[in-house]
């Protein structure tokens, strides 16, 4: 079955930088467009990045462009976002989705805060 689970969630200070991954198994990783999500207590869960099968475009939400970089590699059936300049407002838990379809991980949190 699908499965994808997310990691290196943590508490960071402002300024500071994280590295999430999400390790997928149960489907063919490498033909599948994945992305990330995160989401707030009380809010929707919204949109951060999206990566092709081959990593070779991606796209992101406008107030993470030029901070987080999302990537993948299809030999470890893994996805990454690494995330610098972190702000307090990135502070949510954040999900890894194959594109288009109802697989999510469980999440892992992400805390900035000084």
């Amino acid at each position: 079955q699908v499965r994808l689970v997310e990691s290196g969630g943590g508490l960071v200070p402002p300024g500071g930088s994280l590295s999430l991954s999400c390790s997928a198994s149960g489907f063919t990783f490498s033909a599948s467009v994945m992305e990330w999500y995160r989401q707030t207590p009380g809010k929707e869960r919204e949109w951060v990045a999206t990566i092709t099968s081959t990593g070779g475009s991606t796209n992101y939400k406008d107030n993470v462009k030029g901070r987080f970089a999302i990537s993948r590699d299809n030999a470890k059936n893994t996805m990454y976002l690494q995330m610098n300049s972190l702000k307090p407002e990135d502070t949510a838990v954040y999900y890894c989705r194959k594109f288009n379809t109802a697989y999510w991980g469980q999440g892992t949190q992400v805390t900035v805060s000084s």
